[in-house]
């Protein structure tokens, strides 16, 4: 008779330590579900995601009941665990033997193993479980209720509240730490032009202009001939016109409209004066995604960036900001060809002075300073506080550079060697 009792207490004991495996394994999976994935099944009507979510929308009750549950299984256990050890080996060996002898099964059996695979797992282990939880925090809410009552008091004096939102919005650093961790699930074309979307509001209208000595544009008063031939060879769908000086500049006409009016023989300088379109005007510091909502609002593609003085300081248009987003349509600073950057047999690299800083950098991998000047021409005559004169030599953020060539008190063209290709001058000399 003793030893069928027994029997049964060590099925008991068994029973004990695989509930206390199943709420060790409900809490580590409740609290280590991808709180994302879960909205986005709740969205999708699955029914796990939906009882889980209702748990979670109080985690300390939640986890109270776990707890609550673990802790009356861990304590029955250790007392039928005390009973049939002091049975089987008496007084003193049967409570050194259940002591420690619990312990260690209970911790890989009912801890470590458990919270393990619902770490791994936390979908496969919360969603089954929660079929229990529920029914379970209605019948033990009494409890529940007290026992966080008495917790929730202990975290007032530390002003602690139990329901905290603040861990489930996504700041725009950790959203493109998210964007970027998710591999292969997110193509890294798709990748780039999220985390240029996110970027948008850090670039202003004057990181990405054409600067106002690019900028291609009709003086109206020159000869009608030499207007003519200009807008037929134009490369652009829309040019600006001005008197005299880009400051007193007229408005943009589209060359469509102005090669309409030549074919039918009605083009003067009064007909295209009539076929110009008003400018649309924008600070230089105006962040981009601002910028592109207000060409939406106006039904506009292209502006003229002015300074707080109101001097025009650039052009931009609707096609560069697409073009932080997905990247260049047509050019890039590719290091073998291109318009601004070629790379040189030695390693180095000549680029035009006037290519802009940002570009250089997110295309060629470089480091240069982005705070001030815009373009490479700007960033040396800042740090020269002077203007150089042609064949000297610099060292700009690491890199060296060699001034080859000055116009009209401009940076013309420089030679850079780029970081990896002096490391490895450096390293063969060695």
């Amino acid at each position: 008779m003793e030893d069928i009792a027994t029997s049964s207490l060590f099925i008991i004991l068994g029973v004990l330590i695989l509930l206390s495996a199943y709420f060790s394994s409900s809490e580590t999976g409740m609290m280590s579900i991808n709180r994302y994935r879960l909205k986005h099944l709740e969205n999708e009507g699955h029914k796990g995601a939906l009882r889980v979510q209702k748990l979670l929308q109080r985690p300390d009750r939640l986890i109270g009941l776990i707890l609550i549950g673990n802790n009356l299984v861990n304590i029955a256990a250790a007392s039928i665990a005390t009973i049939v050890c002091l049975r089987l080996f008496g007084d003193v060996w049967g409570l050194a033997i259940a002591n420690f002898g619990l312990t260690f099964v209970i911790l890989i059996f009912a801890e470590v193993t458990p919270k393990t695979l619902a770490a791994l797992y936390p979908e496969k282990i919360s969603f089954p479980s929660s079929v229990i939880l529920l029914p379970l925090m209605v019948v033990l809410y009494p409890f529940v209720y007290l026992i966080n009552g008495i917790c929730n008091g202990l975290l007032a004096i530390f002003r602690i509240k139990p329901v905290n939102d603040d861990g489930k919005s996504l700041s725009r650093e950790e959203l493109r730490t998210v964007v970027h961790e998710a591999g292969s699930m997110i193509p890294k074309k798709h990748q780039d032009m999220l985390v240029g979307i996110l970027d948008l509001e850090k670039v202003s209208a004057e990181d990405i202009m054409v600067p106002r000595s690019d900028i291609v544009a009709i003086d109206i008063n020159d000869e009608w001939k030499a207007i003519q031939k200009q807008l037929v060879n134009a490369q652009h769908t829309k040019v600006l016109l001005y008197r005299d000086s880009i400051d007193d500049a007229v408005g943009f006409v589209h060359v469509r409209d102005a090669l309409r009016l030549l074919s039918k023989d009605q083009f003067t300088k009064a007909s295209l004066l009539r076929a110009v379109r008003e400018i649309y005007f924008t600070p230089e510091s105006t962040p981009l995604h601002t910028l592109m909502y207000k060409f939406q609002a106006a039904k506009e593609r292209i502006g003229l960036v002015v300074n707080e003085y109101g001097d025009i300081q650039g052009l931009v248009t609707l096609e560069d900001i697409l073009e932080e987003i997905i990247g260049d349509f047509t050019t890039s600073f590719l290091p073998d060809h291109s318009k601004e950057a070629n790379l040189q047999q030695d390693g180095s690299v000549l680029i035009d002075g006037s290519a802009n800083i940002r570009e250089l950098n997110k295309e060629l991998d470089w480091q240069f300073p982005t705070e001030g000047p815009k373009t490479l021409n700007g960033l040396i005559l800042e740090y020269l506080e002077d203007i150089p004169e042609a064949n000297i030599s610099l060292r700009l953020a690491g890199y060296p550079i060699e001034v080859l060539e000055m116009k009209d008190n401009r940076v013309k063209t420089v030679r850079v060697i780029p970081e990896f290709y002096r490391n490895e001058e450096i390293n063969s000399s060695e």
